[in-house]
């Protein structure tokens, strides 16, 4: 989710396009259904099997689709696989598929999922959420190594029958199988051409409701109605022309003067300073997210390989005092990891415990030898957003009037910051983390194992991982929930990220644009939406 965005200047990208990105069109043209939006970052990647971030992930849910498919009505949907059989104990699906084609006329067929979720589970290929097709027979074991790519539970039974054996009955399997990771890509493309998701162009091809026929880097993207899509009698709109701006300021502004129909999340955010003038006017649309706001600890870099530094840093921030100033939009603070929209809250701990950071600060001094002279240099690092910038210094003060410490702040390009997350070269970072599915496990799964790509924290526990596999077993929801809710007791004891809060999103549109639906796990789906004639 994972979440994240950045800051440019004033009046850069101001207009969009006709047939560059630079042109204005009209709101609503006569004979065209053009939607205007802005993408706050640049997509570090459009292939399906490597993307983490939120804007690679928006543009793929647009140009891909799954076997299965979220519904606005929060149900699973038939997508792609038309029908699915699934054997009485739970653990056998069969994925009958429609015929559909990618949007260069080629036809998808069971062979394309297979060989996908093959190369994710290969070791040598770099996936950011490999861990989410570790339900999948062995998948954990032929990542790892330690079995052939042939022991994994997939099989293809014909061009549009695929079966999947899963390790154990998983009661959310059908709404993982509808997540990113999930989806083909089109192997008679990636076998021959390994960065054909860098850039629009023939060999960019896939096989959801819209197609990319531009990308401009940094600049801006854009989508046309793909023909080929199995569904395309629904599909309204003619394009989709998106900008890359990455100050909300800029983006806001470009909205008001009729430049853009939609302004915010779930694709971007809005300026801080202006959401209480939105909500006056009436203007401010808020969504609940399946999702937390977090700093993350590297537990292996001092100070922060001592968690009672780790506690003291998060009890001292006014969770409270962050909301009420700078986000504005009906956060809840968050003291614990899941957020209300997968469990009911428990507080872990109490907001802004000053007294209690001190005495764990002064604890932390001692057990590493340090003093506050000799304690090293602590940078906070994070991606460029306004919210971020101001939150990041409302924190800094406040660690200042706890500990009498000044912490250094960093903003970082996007793509600076994933790359510094994923080497580990950091001891504070922000992010945010989104539900993948309804499960408090799109959350543990992170942290399950050591090694995996996106535990940026470095954390692991046994006595964690022993907890989820036994909750990953468990068929009584109670007995299951009862383990879940005793990890995150020892997650949040050993602090490997510090809470702040649980999302909620906001957005202002024009009133001409219809049908676009907003799921709490952050998805925008663009399928149905269309431009209402005034």
């Amino acid at each position: 989710m994972q979440m994240i965005y950045r800051i440019l200047s004033i009046f850069l990208f101001l207009s969009l396009f006709l047939g560059g990105c630079q042109k204005k069109i009209r709101p609503i043209d006569e004979n065209k259904q053009i939607l205007r939006l802005n993408i706050h970052t640049e997509p570090p990647t459009m292939d399906t099997r490597k993307a983490t971030d939120t804007s690679s992930i928006a543009i793929i849910n647009m140009c891909f689709e799954g076997l299965m498919k979220r519904g606005k009505d929060g149900e699973i949907h038939p997508a792609v696989a038309h029908k699915v059989e699934i054997s009485n104990n739970n653990t056998l699906y069969t994925f009958h598929l429609r015929p559909s084609t990618w949007w260069d006329g080629k036809p998808l067929t069971a062979h394309d999922f297979a060989k996908t979720w093959r190369t994710i589970l290969d070791p040598a290929f770099p996936s950011g959420f490999a861990n989410d097709l570790y339900v999948i027979k062995n998948g954990l074991a032929v990542k790892n190594g330690e079995l052939p790519m042939d022991a994994l539970g997939i099989k293809v039974i014909d061009n549009n029958t695929l079966q999947v054996q899963l390790e154990r009955p998983i009661p959310y399997f059908l709404d993982l199988i509808a997540s990113h990771c999930f989806y083909a890509v089109p192997q008679h493309i990636t076998e021959h051409f390994p960065h054909w998701a860098n850039q629009a162009g023939h060999l960019f091809v896939g096989n959801g409701p819209y197609k990319l026929i531009k990308w401009k880097h940094h600049n801006c993207i854009v989508l046309e109605k793909n023909q080929e899509y199995w569904d395309q009698e629904l599909v309204i709109l003619d394009k989709i022309h998106m900008s890359i701006v990455e100050d909300e300021t800029t983006e806001l502004n470009m909205f008001e003067a009729e430049e853009l129909d939609w302004a915010g999340g779930p694709l971007s955010t809005l300026p801080t300073d202006a959401l209480q003038s939105l909500a006056k006017q009436k203007r401010l649309e808020t969504y609940p997210v399946a999702g937390t706001y977090y700093y993350i600890f590297n537990v292996n870099r001092p100070p922060f390989d001592n968690i009672h530094m780790r506690r003291a840093f998060a009890l001292a921030i006014d969770r409270q005092i962050i909301i009420d100033n700078i986000t504005q939009s009906d956060q809840a603070p968050a003291t614990g990891f899941i957020p209300p929209a997968i469990w009911e809250v428990k507080p872990h701990f109490k907001d802004h415990d000053v007294e209690e950071s001190r005495r764990l600060f002064d604890l932390g001094l001692v057990e590493t030898g340090y003093t506050r002279k000799t304690l090293p240099t602590i940078t906070l690092i994070y991606n460029s957003s306004s919210a971020h910038h101001k939150i990041a210094q409302a924190i800094q003060e406040q660690w200042f009037r706890a500990f009498g410490l000044r912490v250094r702040l960093a903003n970082k390009d996007w793509k600076v910051f994933l790359d510094e997350l994923s080497h580990k070269q950091f001891q504070i970072a922000r992010m945010g983390g989104v539900a993948g599915f309804k499960d408090p496990l799109t959350f543990f799964d992170l942290y399950k194992y050591p090694t995996s790509s996106n535990n940026y924290s470095g954390w692991s526990n046994p006595a964690f991982t022993e907890l989820i596999e036994k909750a990953e077993v468990t068929i009584d929801p109670k007995e299951r929930e009862g383990y879940l809710r005793k990890a995150e007791d020892l997650f949040i004891a050993e602090m490997p990220i510090a809470p702040i809060y649980y999302y909620t999103g906001t957005f202002t549109k024009k009133k001409y644009v219809k049908g676009i639906h907003i799921s709490d796990l952050q998805e925008a789906d663009f399928k149905y939406a269309f431009l209402e004639s005034q």
